[in-house]
């Protein structure tokens, strides 16, 4: 093949990475709401503030060029990573507890 660009190759826009991003919201958001696990729980957030990061870096490319959208994701990355050290935390207080991890079973303030 020679230099240059295939005509096959597909554009990638941003109704791609829009889809990408609700495809991953929706499975976050479907993980959270179907899952007893408090650790599966946590992952399906995890998608969902990916989803959230996603639209904003793509918005900010395809938008204006700003790097307001690459600002706006490092925040989603850190808050992702501090949730992510908290929620763990508060997981295995909560083993230490009740011995599980399953949320149904953590209906009670006393041990």
């Amino acid at each position: 093949m020679t230099g240059g660009t295939s005509g096959s190759l597909a554009v990638i826009g941003l109704r791609h990475f829009v889809v990408l991003s609700a495809v991953l919201f929706t499975l976050g958001l479907t993980t959270v709401a179907t899952r007893r696990n408090a650790v599966a729980i946590l992952m399906g957030i995890e998608l969902i503030l990916n989803a959230a990061a996603l639209n904003f870096v793509a918005f900010a490319h395809y938008g204006h060029g700003a790097i307001t959208g690459q600002v706006f994701a490092v925040f989603v990355v850190v808050l992702a990573a501090a949730e992510a050290a908290v929620a763990l935390a508060i997981v295995l207080s909560v083993y230490r507890s009740f011995r599980a991890i399953d949320v149904t079973r953590l209906d009670t303030l006393k041990d």
